[in-house]
């Protein structure tokens, strides 16, 4: 049963789930925004605001638990140099999920997250 479970399992095994939301956290962060699925957008969307979070806090646990997450250092770096004066007035809400289209192939819902 998966009663009142509500991590979504994205149709793969736990390691392989981590590693796809590890690397787009990392990369929407890159980026600014990305096109994914909208059920993929909706997970990753909790832990870029975990990484933001943290990132506002500024302190060195905070920065080693976002070394621990992300995949890139310099992208750590420039997250925590800029959270703050980007950031600093809000108290969440720091993605946009735009849905878009379905996917051609599968018809899947398509959507666009990109930080606010």
């Amino acid at each position: 049963m998966r009663h009142r479970c509500r991590v979504a399992r994205l149709g793969k095994p736990a390691d392989q789930r981590k590693a796809l939301l590890r690397s787009l956290t990392t990369e929407l962060i890159r980026h600014g925004e990305i096109k994914t699925t909208l059920v993929r957008a909706k997970a990753v969307r909790q832990q870029v605001e975990k990484m933001i979070t943290l990132a506002k806090d500024g302190s060195l646990s905070s920065r080693r638990r976002a070394m621990g997450y992300l995949y890139d250092k310099n992208l750590v770096h420039a997250l925590f140099e800029g959270a703050k004066e980007r950031y600093g007035d809000r108290n969440g809400g720091y993605t946009r999920i735009v849905r878009t289209l379905e996917r051609r192939g599968d018809n899947t819902q398509m959507a666009i997250i990109s930080l606010v």
